[in-house]
């Protein structure tokens, strides 16, 4: 779930969000359809230099009957630690990540390494064809890889990476399986990987091709047929255990030189 201007939106590479509900509303139906986990970015805060809006994810988690991650606008463990102390199992860190390396291993201190998450935003160069990180809702270029953002935070204590495509998001053609690939290869951390879902066959091309990994999904989940109408859902218990056993026979990979 993306929040801009304190409403439920989605974009397509990062840009122009559309409105598509009020996320308490949102978060009600997806207690309904039993999700597993749900993360909710604001896209404002670290782009307009605020803090975490602290009422807002109280008010997300008191609704919230499953697992919550919130991203957006975290800068210091203080904050991260009072954001748990709200309820919410697990915050993410992208900007900052990359502009403060040392708040990851703080943070963990903090909540413990198990609640801290990466994000990092990934965009092929169309030069040189590797995936560089970028920031501040892939507005800003850092001049690093994907790979070493991802080992960095495996370093400092992150318990978890996600690793959101910003060429493929919101275009529901399927996940970029070269860039998840290279990540999973690259560490050791459980990975999930964020953009281009639009089906439960490009779901299961992504377990297929990296084996166990989180599958995250946001236009998949929210707009319905070709005209895109807004119709929040989520797969039933039997198709997620498709899911399950495609990642059991997926490939053996050798992991940061370990098997």
């Amino acid at each position: 779930m993306l929040i801009h201007k304190g409403g439920l939106v989605k974009t397509a590479g990062f840009k122009q969000p559309k409105y598509v509900g009020d996320p308490i509303n949102a978060v009600k139906i997806f207690n309904e359809k039993e999700a597993d986990e749900l993360s909710v970015f604001d896209i404002d805060a670290t782009a307009n230099g605020a803090e975490p809006d602290f009422r807002m994810i109280a008010n997300l988690a008191m609704e919230c009957r499953m697992p919550l991650c919130y991203g957006g606008g975290v800068k210091t463990a203080e904050q991260a630690k009072r954001i748990v102390g709200l309820g919410v199992e697990k915050v993410a860190i992208s900007s900052a990540a990359i502009a403060s390396p040392e708040l990851i291993g703080a943070a963990a201190q903090e909540i413990g390494g198990q609640s801290v998450v990466v994000v990092i935003d990934a965009k092929k160069d169309s030069r040189t064809g590797q995936y560089q990180a970028w920031t501040h809702n892939g507005a800003q270029p850092t001049g690093r890889s994907v790979i070493d953002v991802a080992r960095q935070a495996e370093t400092l204590g992150a318990g978890e990476i996600v690793i959101n495509s910003i060429d493929n998001d919101g275009m529901m053609k399927g996940y970029d399986l070269s860039l998840a690939v290279e990540v999973r290869k690259a560490v050791r951390l459980p990975v999930t990987f964020l953009g281009g879902a639009g089906s439960l066959a490009h779901m299961e091309a992504l377990v297929t091709s990296c084996g166990v990994v989180g599958v995250a999904a946001g236009s998949f989940f929210v707009f319905k047929g070709p005209y895109k109408a807004v119709l929040i859902s989520y797969p039933s218990a039997d198709r997620k255990d498709q899911l399950v056993r495609a990642a059991a026979s997926g490939p053996a990979l050798s992991v940061a030189g370990i098997t």
